[in-house]
């Protein structure tokens, strides 16, 4: 494709999904807040505070997920190298998280605008009702003005500080807050064929329509020297929005306006394409944010009734209980061979599923004594693995 047509091609699909957009959720990685030397640059946070107030008074709507905390702590607690142990590292977060919150809140306090601190733990987005907790907190702070500074809280989870982290959260905060658009900010121009530190002459994706097998392949280049991941853990967030329905653009965080250019429609970064069939809200969070508490082992009809025909879980179709949950607690559905199919919310307990699997749904209540549902999970609570992909409009 010529670059004219490429530029073209560009133009039509940043019209079609982010000229739109309103509601924003911007990630920052460390590498784009620090200077050279490790260190907040404070010039960032005021040219970025600056940029998003008046975005805010353009009618646009933010939510920032900050990395940097454990960066900042570095710095002020005098480490040259990255601290070796995982209390090393929460005492870095704990000292850096207060430094990096000062900088939000200076620079937004600037121009007028409050922000306000969210620390969120995996628990918090595992757990359902914590989850909507958290949900209903942020929606109250975008209703005021406020700019939510969202960050997982490395100093007191130990698998929380790890690769991916807040990529990946910053994507489940699409469907949390059901969010327009999920720009990732990073120090390079977007997404390569190659690594541009590398290969200056590297050709940058303008548009990318799915993320691949062959797209994932060509992510092992990069890992900043600060943050915790990479560029696989920035596309693993991109996937997780792309099936809620959300666009993703990835760009360098160290241009000035670049945020103000990519809502423009302006041909910053890569902009990568959401799903056509894409997941509600509560789905997204059963395929990317739930815990499972157990696992039931279905047979090949019920695989394929589930895969091919949209159907719910019978009972007829399991073949093996493990674990223990309660009504209402996520689940896996395995085939026999172990691989995962699907997740769903149990709409009976594992000891009642034990009792009735194989067996008609018309039986269940001559073997319980009661009969709740004709579905140990319901169509409705069940997300397959593997959404259907494919660019297209965006849907919730």
């Amino acid at each position: 494709m010529e670059n004219g047509d490429k530029a073209a091609v560009d133009r039509e699909w940043r019209e079609r999904y982010v000229q739109a957009a309103r509601l924003v959720v911007v990630k920052i990685g460390s590498a784009v807040l620090t200077d050279e030397n490790g260190r907040l640059n404070e010039d960032f946070f005021a040219r970025f505070a600056a940029e998003i107030a008046g975005l805010m008074e353009a009618g646009y709507r933010f939510l920032v997920v900050s990395s940097g905390a454990v960066a900042a702590g570095r710095g002020a607690l005098g480490y040259q190298q990255p601290p070796a142990t995982i209390p090393e590292k929460q005492a870095c977060a704990a000292v850096g998280q207060v430094r990096l919150m000062w900088h939000y809140e200076q620079g937004f306090a600037a121009h007028g605008r409050l922000v306000g601190q969210v620390l969120l733990t995996g628990d918090d987005i595992h757990n359902r009702r914590r989850y909507l907790n958290a949900r209903h907190t942020i929606l109250a702070l975008l209703r005021h003005g406020v700019v939510p500074i969202i960050n997982e809280n490395d100093t007191v989870v130990v698998r929380e500080i790890k690769f991916g982290d807040n990529d990946n959260l910053a994507a489940l905060m699409t469907s949390l807050a059901e969010v327009d658009l999920l720009i990732l900010l990073t120090d390079i121009d977007g997404f390569f064929r190659e690594d541009p530190k590398v290969n200056p002459a590297a050709e940058r994706l303008r548009v990318v329509p799915e993320v691949d097998d062959n797209i994932e392949s060509l992510a092992s280049f990069s890992k900043s020297r600060l943050g915790t991941g990479g560029m696989l853990s920035k596309l693993q967030g991109v996937k997780k929005a792309a099936a809620y329905g959300i666009p993703t653009v990835m760009a360098n965080g160290r241009r000035a306006g670049v945020v103000s250019r990519i809502l423009a429609g302006e041909p910053e970064g890569t902009l990568f394409l959401p799903r056509e069939h894409c997941l509600t809200c509560r789905k997204h969070w059963l395929a990317f944010a739930s815990n499972p508490r157990g696992t039931l082992v279905l047979d090949a009809g019920a695989v394929q009734a589930l895969q091919q025909r949209g159907k719910s879980l019978l009972p007829s179709g399991i073949l093996e209980v493990k674990g223990e949950f309660g009504v209402g607690d996520p689940v896996l559905c395995c085939d026999a061979a172990g691989r995962e199919i699907a997740r769903g919310l149990a709409g009976y307990s594992a000891e009642e599923i034990r009792r009735i699997k194989g067996r008609h749904s018309r039986e269940i209540e001559a073997i319980l004594g009661y009969h709740s549902v004709d579905e140990v999970i319901h169509r409705d609570n069940l997300v397959l693995v593997e959404p259907l992909a494919g660019p297209g409009a965006g849907c919730r």
